[in-house]
């Protein structure tokens, strides 16, 4: 899907053109302006989880902004919690393009006060709002033709074209899902840095698996030479001592076996524990 231009309708002012000062804790709704107050701590530790969330799952050609202004009319200045919209300038402006998704994370705002901007934001031309609502842990949609917030399933994701991995909704609304599904997005979208700790860590799985084969490899040949060696010689050997022998993976204890086995009356003499004191 192409990135919607700011300009839907060429009547209406810029996205960017302001009505209250940036940086400002001001809003204005059809000409009223309204102050936003700092978040309470339900609402600032849910709204980072968003704003990581889908900042995370967001493809490429997308930028996500947090408590960025939008001019949705000639009367109106408002800012989503959070909203994605396309890297490329605006053709016409010069200026950013409008945001295609917005979200709202409700604590102590009612949903009526979050739908009132949604409704703005839709008007304007946004595609989909949602809403995060704290206290009762859920997710919900803004419906245009509805005029109110449908409740989105838990268990379900968030699609959409901005995004390059889907949003778990479960995430949105838990923070204890928050983690999993940031290295859940990160292997979708085959980030660099992951993609490189995972090819080193299968690099050294394949060279230890080489090394271990080779060292394996020595160690069989060493214990069929000693058999060998010990079926030559005439030494008795029972299944429990050939198993004995065939099982041992020590090259340097192979090596001694072997250098016994030499010498040896019986196979006792090779497995002995330490060499026989010298007699004097």
């Amino acid at each position: 899907m192409s990135p919607n231009p700011s300009h839907v309708d060429p009547e209406l002012p810029d996205v960017d053109e302001r009505l209250v000062a940036s940086e400002s804790r001001y809003e204005v709704y059809d000409g009223e302006l309204v102050h936003v107050p700092p978040a309470d701590e339900p609402h600032g530790t849910r709204h980072s989880k968003v704003v990581a969330l889908v900042e995370i799952h967001t493809g490429p050609a997308f930028d996500v902004a947090c408590d960025m202004l939008t001019r949705t009319s000639e009367t109106s200045d408002v800012a989503p919690d959070v909203s994605v919209f396309p890297r490329a300038r605006d053709p016409r402006t010069g200026g950013r393009q409008l945001e295609q998704l917005a979200f709202e994370v409700v604590s102590t705002e009612t949903l009526g006060h979050a739908g009132r901007k949604a409704a703005k934001l839709v008007a304007r031309g946004v595609r989909r709002v949602f809403a995060i609502d704290v206290e009762r842990a859920r997710a919900l949609e803004w419906s245009a033709s509805l005029g109110t917030w449908s409740m989105l399933d838990p268990n379900a994701f968030i699609e959409d074209p901005v995004f390059a991995a889907p949003l778990p909704i479960d995430a949105l609304v838990r923070a204890a899902e928050t983690d999993d599904a940031v290295a859940r997005a990160l292997l979708i979208k085959r980030n660099a840095v992951i993609e490189a700790a995972r090819a080193e860590s299968l690099a050294q799985g394949i060279a230890r698996g080489r090394a271990e084969g080779i060292a394996e490899g020595i160690a069989r040949g060493r214990a069929e030479s000693l058999i060998t060696m010990l079926d030559a010689r005439g030494v008795a050997l029972g299944a429990a001592a050939r198993a004995q022998i065939l099982d041992q993976r020590d090259p340097a204890t192979l090596t001694r076996w072997l250098t016994r086995a030499t010498t040896c009356n019986d196979i006792a003499e090779v497995f002995a524990e330490a060499d026989p004191t010298p007699v004097a």
